[in-house]
Parts: structure tokens; sequence; C-alpha cells
């Protein structure tokens, strides 16, 4: 009889410490399935005309189901007057009417991919940053159960129901809100009027981990995307630390789980990672990709954070051998089980080849058979 909620529940277990010591192989192929979307000769044969669904079923791995974040939406103030209008065929403009001005983002849409590029941020002046303020300041989350549903329906058999929250004050401010440049600019030299917005940012969390607690959704990542490069240590202290801090004691407090999304160059994040209160980090990326090791991450860990992730992307690609993929997926395994959801950091690339993912699909499954 078929165990239609097996992936689940083992996703769930390795989070509570209740696994017997199995492990979940979970990866991401989103970007290489998404970029297929507008060149469709470039499917191989054996996955054309399927689904992203069919494919993970076809190769009989978890997937990691932030598909649920469409459960909850952000509300605004009913003297929000929020529309979309088009600029030109390739330019898309959003606009956020308040009483206390406008504000505008533009963006770019391509015809070779999905992602956009940003022609116009939401914010470059203080005035703008405070009017983007007063919008996060009343602005509340709800849950739609009638979207859960939905997804549950159709994916819920390959893992645990997983959403983002939303970006984390400075990660915020540097990717949805002003851009890298103007942010950190304006985090010198409008350090006062920025911080204001960290305050309304870290207020909008608890509204939303009020909409969490609303679901059946266990597990929350923090989706900021933190690259060690961009964001020195010291910021890291002074702002991302104790928002975390008190993000994963709330969401803790409610029964949730928490894991951050820490990619690119992480090596001085590393001495943070176990003061976070969080429950696992998601995609650090060892080398050949990244600046750490494998060992250096297992060290930074302890046996206090589970991994989520934990083979370079692009490992799964041809340039490299399939014994060197072989080796760091039983390293990740050997170094990290059972708080180990291997996956790959972060997803595997346009040119990777699939068959690599259930070629570490085997290597997990006579790992765990053999317990």
């Amino acid at each position: 009889m078929k165990d239609d909620n097996r992936l689940r529940r083992l996703n769930l277990d390795i989070y509570r410490g209740t696994s017997g010591g199995k492990i979940l192989w979970q990866p991401r192929i989103d970007a290489w399935y998404m970029d297929r979307q507008f060149k469709p000769e470039l499917f191989p044969d054996r996955f054309k005309g399927m689904s992203q669904l069919d494919i993970y079923k076809d190769l009989g791995c978890s997937a990691r189901l932030y598909q649920y974040s469409k459960c909850f939406k952000k509300v605004y103030d009913s003297r929000i007057n929020h529309y979309k209008r088009n600029l030109s065929d390739t330019l898309k403009e959003e606009v956020l009417e308040t009483p206390i001005g406008k504000i505008t983002f533009v963006e770019e849409i391509t015809d070779s991919s999905w992602s956009v590029i940003t022609k116009k941020w939401w914010a470059a002046s203080e005035e703008e940053i405070r009017i983007a303020r007063w919008v996060v300041e009343h602005s509340t989350w709800e849950y739609d159960p009638d979207a859960y549903k939905e997804v549950d329906d159709k994916w819920g058999e390959l893992g645990a129901p997983t959403t983002y929250f939303q970006r984390v004050n400075i990660q915020y401010l540097y990717l949805d809100l002003m851009g890298y440049q103007n942010g950190m600019y304006a985090l010198y030299d409008n350090t006062s009027e920025i911080e204001k917005l960290f305050t309304a940012l870290e207020e909008s969390d608890e509204r939303l981990i009020d909409a969490i607690k609303k679901s059946p959704v266990q597990i929350v990542n923090f989706g900021d995307n933190l690259h060690c490069r961009m964001l020195p240590p010291h910021h890291f202290k002074k702002y991302v630390l104790p928002a975390y801090q008190k993000r994963s004691e709330l969401l803790h407090r409610a029964g949730r789980f928490t894991n951050s999304h820490w990619d690119g160059d992480i090596k001085d994040f590393l001495q943070f990672a176990t003061d976070c209160g969080l429950d696992g980090i998601e995609a650090a990326t060892p080398k050949p990709q990244g600046d750490v090791t494998l060992e250096e991450i297992r060290e930074a860990f302890g046996d206090k954070l589970i991994l989520i992730d934990g083979i370079a992307a692009i490992l799964f690609d041809e340039m490299y051998p399939i014994k060197t993929l072989e080796k760091q997926a039983k390293q990740a395994i050997e170094l990290f089980a059972p708080r180990l959801v291997l996956g790959i950091s972060d997803e595997v690339s346009s040119r990777a080849n699939l068959e690599r993912i259930e070629y570490v699909g085997k290597i997990v499954d006579s790992y765990n058979s053999n317990l």
C-alpha cells in the first residue's frame, strides 16, 4: 500500500529529531525547469511534456515546498491605492498611493526568462523611505485556507508545508526597497530613518507570524539570501541577529520550525550560526562553489543545527566527474546525518544533468536502508 505522506513525515521528523537516523533527499530544480519554459527544445527526451511535479515524482525525491507561501497575503490599508499598469510592452509599473505620498516600482520583463530587471526601485530619497515605512506600518497579513488546500492537494505528498518569511530588515532594504548601492548609502546617510523602517518591519513580522499561526504550515524559511560580501559581520550582528532571535522565539512558541537561506560566501557568518535561534540553515554553499568546506560548516553548526542542502549545485553539471558529486554527497551524510535534509546549494543550473539527482537519491536510499 502506498504511503502518500512518507516524505512529508520524514521531512518533519528530521526537524523534530525523531527520524530514527534517516535523512531526506530534497533537491531543487526550479531554475532548470523554468528556463526550459522559454526553450522547450532543451528538455531531455525523458522529461518532455512533464510538469515540474511529474519530474519530482519520476526522480523519486522530495521537493522543497515553498508553494505554500501563496497562502499568506499582504493586505494594504484601505487608504492605500495599489495598482499596476503597463508602461510599454516590456515595462511594468506598480504604484502605491498613500495619504502621505506616492511611491512606484518599475520592472522590465524579458522574453527569455521569468526573471525581471528592476528599472526603478520603490525608494530613492528620504521622503520615499518615509512613505515606504508608512505602507509597512499600515499593512497586515492574512492566511488563505483555500490557497493552502489547493497547494496541498497538488504537492503535499512530496514534503512538509513550508513558507517564505518576508526578508529581514537590511535585506529588505537592499533587495526589496532600494537596491544595494542606494540602500547602503541610505543606511549611513539616513540611519535614523532606516532604523525606524527596520522597527516597522519587525512589527510587521509579528503580524505575519499571527497569520502563520492560523495555518498548518510548520516550516518557516527566512529567504534572505545572505552573502557576506554584501553584508559585513558588524551589520549582521547589529541588525540581522536580534531580528532572527526574536522571529525564531515567536515562531518556536507557536510550534513552528525556522531556517534561513545563506548562500554565496558565508564564512564570515558562521560565527553567528548557533546564536540566531534557528533550527537549521539552508543553502550553505560548500567549495568548490562557495567559500567554506563542509567540515567548517559542521564545526560551526555543532550538534545544534540542521543542514538543509549541502551539495554544491555546480557538481550536477557534467563539467565535474560524477565521482566528485558522489564524494561530496557522502561527506555531507557522514558529517551531518541525521540532522540533514540533503539538497542542492541551492538549485541546479540550467546545464545540470537531472539524472545526477537520481544518482544521489540512490546514495540516500542506500544509507537509509542500512540503518
